[in-house]
């Protein structure tokens, strides 16, 4: 026996409201793996510290390099994201450098003063100093003074005071310190250079004629710097300044105290300038 089925028949209208319904649920798929996939190839946040450990990176290869400008973006922005960490602090120090290497004094300043200011308990804190002396420090004439016949002790002193005072700062606050020593010589240089260079403005007046402050720039000299060299000339200065002014006593006891210290000072006997002025140490070297 043959079994009859009977066919199930869909009305049109409800037909039709399936058909939009597999058409709905089929899109709604489509989105929802478009936004997965978007997910899966979006890529991941950089956390502040991993920028800020990265940039650091690449600042310390562009020193290495020289490339001070781009250094001191990445540095800037070190200190930026690690704010209140040891890396910021870290970042901030060799800003400094970099900005001073880059011939950027002014910045450099205002960077190391600021470190100083705002971590004074900082284990780096000797070095900052040390640093804000080396940034004063002018040693090297450059290609113009060695043309020109310009001596250290010629040159703006406020430059080598400041670098005086930050050295100074260092080895009172940290003796011991690994810059310590080099501090102490490099002030030593200082007081030298500032001495020549109260008795060179006194060596200027007098042959001027101005023997009043020729006097009182070599009386200077000897004051604040006893232990220079260029005091044997500062008393030199002083004896003739005072005979030129009839002022014996002074004169005469000038002379003592040159005749003490320098019995054979080349300068007794002799007219202040008339052999020139003392050759400078670093003429020896470069004869220009």
């Amino acid at each position: 026996m043959t079994a009859t089925f009977k066919m199930f028949h869909v009305p049109n209208d409800a037909g039709n409201a399936m058909r939009r319904q597999r058409v709905l649920l089929l899109a709604a798929g489509l989105v929802v793996s478009a936004l997965f996939a978007g997910c899966g190839s979006k890529p991941k946040t950089e956390a502040p510290t991993q920028a800020a450990e990265r940039l650091y990176q690449e600042a310390k290869d562009d020193i290495q390099s020289g490339s001070w400008e781009r250094a001191a973006k990445s540095l800037e922005r070190v200190e930026g994201l690690a704010a209140g960490t040891l890396l910021a602090q870290q970042a901030q120090l060799e800003l400094a450098y970099v900005q001073w290497r880059a011939d950027e004094r002014t910045p450099a300043m205002a960077t190391i003063d600021r470190f100083i200011k705002l971590n004074p308990s900082s284990p780096a804190l000797d070095y900052a100093m040390y640093l804000k002396g080396l940034m004063n420090f002018n040693s090297d004439l450059g290609l113009f003074g060695a043309i020109s016949g310009q001596q250290l002790s010629e040159r703006d002193q406020r430059a080598a005071r400041d670098s005086h005072q930050a050295f100074k700062q260092l080895v009172e606050q940290f003796p011991s310190s690994r810059y310590s020593p080099d501090a102490r010589e490099r002030m030593a240089f200082i007081v030298n250079s500032l001495a020549e260079y109260e008795v060179h403005v006194a060596r200027y007046y007098y042959r001027r004629g101005a023997y009043v402050a020729a006097a009182g720039r070599a009386q200077q000299a000897v004051s604040e710097y006893q232990q220079s060299p260029a005091i044997e000339e500062a008393l030199a200065i002083m004896v003739q300044s005072y005979d030129r002014l009839n002022l014996t006593e002074l004169r005469d006891a000038a002379d003592r105290v040159l005749r003490k210290n320098y019995p054979d000072s080349r300068f007794i006997g002799r007219e202040i300038g008339s052999s020139g002025p003392t050759q400078p140490w670093y003429r020896r070297l470069w004869p220009f």
